[in-house]
């Protein structure tokens, strides 16, 4: 039977070419290097969020700084960047993307530089909000790339590279940062990012192509009261415990403030000419989907990071690199469901049923933090951490491609922004939540235990155990307190890991809401196994 005829210099074992709608939007003389130039822009930028956090108290004493003071290292990076995040679209268009991610590579590695270098803690803060501000936009604009180099069928596998990087790093700063310090000094947790940082502009700057540059205006006004709206909500969210929340003006005046500056950049978003994000975007029912869960993922992965680290440390005596191990199970978790998950995409499974498994197993993990107790030994914080990255992997993949299969090329920096800040704005309130429910209920349950013990077996010490150990009245309250504060802590914990199982069930009727994009979405099995 004679075949069709074929092109000319075609042969019979040359592969058809891909169809037009299955070419990448940008083209690269050297995609997996590039890959591995974007990834480590991401790495580099997620691992700093974390990495400092287990050294702090060395900061605290070089900087002279206070318990109080000290954690705005962390809070200035947080707050900049999401105040940031939403110039990334418009920075882009005007300025070019490949040159937007070269400036950012190199003003991270600059104020990292100096963030080693500082002797005080003004110029640390000023220094780590440069930092933030260039870490905006590397994420959502690595995001970008990832998607925009690779055709259609093979975003399943480059979401899963890229989502490895963002779930994990966070999981691997602290046990980084703790070696570092540990082994070296905590300046080396920004030094290193020196290194990096040259090699990933090297490889950026040789391989990484642009997008079309777009004159469109910049919406000042938009942009003023998001940035009012965030940085001055996320100084409520810090300041709030401190001053007893709405018990104190200065709370209350900057609820007021956030609430007053949202409520304009709304109605200015929807009114406006030219608004910051185009209207369009809110139209798209996954990419709205997508930040909504977004907002669940952030407070799930960052509440939960910033739970396990003092309560493996104060609770349960382990050392800190230690509690950085126990993390650690977690990215595993996370690396192994990413990679099924794509396997599993490419085999035609709906990418909808993968994320509400995702989320049921995550729910599950949480279920099973509640049972946790003083008691036990390392293994429950290793298993549940491996099921809970399981679930948090099954999420990340198919949402991201469910989000973008809707939107068009040109739309994508910006629905990335979107979601990066969504995933960050649901990082700071959950743990703004989850450490003022955790100081209160310890107070709570403080009071409860202790009135189950008999003040009269307290106050006096038998004669002759006394004689024999040395105790007095006074040392044997000291140990029940300590006793009942142990627990009160615990019985904390677990009402935080119930109220985020709680929330993270809620959210399963989400994937309701989205829609399986057209086209081809299938996964490439030998990126995703080999």
């Amino acid at each position: 039977m004679a075949s069709a005829a074929l092109p000319a210099g075609a042969s019979a074992t040359t592969p058809p070419p891909a169809p037009v709608e299955d070419q990448p939007a940008l083209h690269t003389s050297n995609r997996p290097l590039l890959t591995i130039g974007v990834m480590a822009a991401t790495v580099m930028q997620i691992l700093d969020s974390t990495i400092a956090n287990v050294a702090l108290p060395h900061m605290q004493a070089a900087l002279s700084a206070t318990a109080d003071t000290i954690t705005w290292v962390l809070t200035s990076y947080i707050v900049a960047s999401a105040v940031a995040i939403p110039l990334t679209g418009w920075l882009s268009d005007r300025l070019g993307s490949r040159r937007l991610f070269l400036w950012s590579v190199v003003g991270f590695v600059l104020s990292s530089m100096a963030c080693g270098l500082a002797t005080n803690l003004p110029s640390m803060v000023a220094f780590r909000l440069l930092q933030g501000v260039a870490a905006a936009f590397m994420n959502p604009l690595s995001q970008t790339v990832m998607m925009d180099i690779n055709p259609k069928s093979k975003q399943a596998s480059a979401m899963s590279i890229w989502g490895m990087g963002v779930m994990v790093g966070p999981i691997l700063g602290p046990v980084i940062g703790g070696w570092l310090t540990d082994n070296y000094d905590w300046r080396w947790c920004f030094f290193v990012n020196v290194p990096v940082g040259i090699a990933c502009y090297a490889i950026l700057w040789a391989l990484l192509p642009s997008r079309q540059v777009i004159r469109r205006r910049f919406d000042l006004f938009g942009f003023a009261t998001l940035a009012v709206a965030i940085s001055v909500f996320q100084l409520m969210l810090d300041r709030g415990q401190t001053e007893d929340w709405f018990s104190s003006w200065e709370v209350r005046i900057e609820a007021m403030i956030a609430a007053a500056a949202a409520w304009m950049f709304i109605v200015h978003l929807f009114t406006a000419k030219e608004p910051m994000f185009e209207r369009s975007l809110f139209k798209d029912r996954n990419l709205m989907t997508g930040v909504s869960f977004m907002l669940v993922i952030g407070v799930l992965m960052t509440a939960t990071l910033a739970l396990l680290p003092p309560m493996l440390q104060n609770l349960y005596g382990y050392p800190v690199l230690t509690t950085g191990i126990l993390m650690m199970p977690r990215g595993v978790g996370i690396v192994v469901s990413m990679a099924f998950a794509g396997r599993l995409m490419a085999k035609g499974v709906d990418p909808r049923i993968l994320v509400m498994s995702g989320l049921s197993i995550a729910a599950w993990s949480l279920y099973e933090m509640t049972g946790w107790t003083l008691g036990m030994d390392s293994w429950p914080f290793i298993w549940t951490g491996v099921v809970q990255g399981i679930g948090l992997g099954l999420i990340f993949i198919p949402l991201n491609i469910m989000a973008f299969g809707t939107l068009s090329p040109s739309k994508r920096t910006e629905g990335t922004s979107l979601m990066n800040l969504s995933r960050n704005i649901g990082g700071s309130v959950g743990i703004s939540v989850v450490t003022v429910l955790l100081a209160r209920n310890l107070q709570t349950n403080h009071e409860v235990l202790g009135a189950h013990i008999p003040a009269a077996g307290l106050t006096t010490a038998d004669p002759i155990v006394a004689s024999l150990t040395g105790s007095t009245s006074s040392s044997v309250l000291a140990m029940a307190d300590a006793i009942v504060n142990q627990q009160a802590a615990m019985i904390a914990y677990i009402d935080n890991f119930k109220l985020m199982m709680i929330l993270t069930a809620g959210a399963l009727p989400l994937g309701l809401l989205l829609k399986r994009p057209k086209g081809p979405v299938k996964a490439s099995a030998d990126a995703m196994g080999h």
